[in-house]
């Protein structure tokens, strides 16, 4: 991964995480680890109030596909059971969770297009 594609990735976590503070989720940790996985970001959606798992990606083009179609099914297996272990970690048993998917393409003139997935898998 270059530096370039890293500081991109950062920037689109960046805008998807004022996306959804702009939308009233509360934000509870951003890059969660564990192991060689990472969940972007958790928050909690003001409507609802399920936990929300959300997976951030950003292009700077879709000349080779959009952000989203790089959800793969391996992607999202692992992000699963990243969120286990963050529900087993944290004691949090009786929690309505989704895995929502913000899709952010960040061409070079800083034009900003983002599309918000709730529930893009279960």
């Amino acid at each position: 991964m270059t530096i370039e594609t890293k500081n991109l990735g950062k920037e689109g976590e960046h805008l998807a995480e004022k996306f959804l503070k702009e939308n009233g989720y509360k934000i509870i940790k951003t890059n969660y680890r564990f192991g060689k996985g990472e969940i972007d970001i958790i928050a909690e959606d003001p409507e609802d109030k399920f936990l929300v798992f959300v997976e951030v990606k950003t292009r700077n083009t879709t000349e080779y596909g959009t952000p989203e179609s790089a959800v793969t099914p391996g992607k999202i297996r692992q992000i699963k059971k990243i969120a286990e272990l963050y529900l087993y970690e944290n004691e949090i048993h009786e929690q309505d969770c989704r895995f929502d998917v913000i899709a952010i393409v960040l061409n070079y003139n800083k034009n900003i297009e983002l599309t918000h997935y709730k529930s893009a898998f279960m």
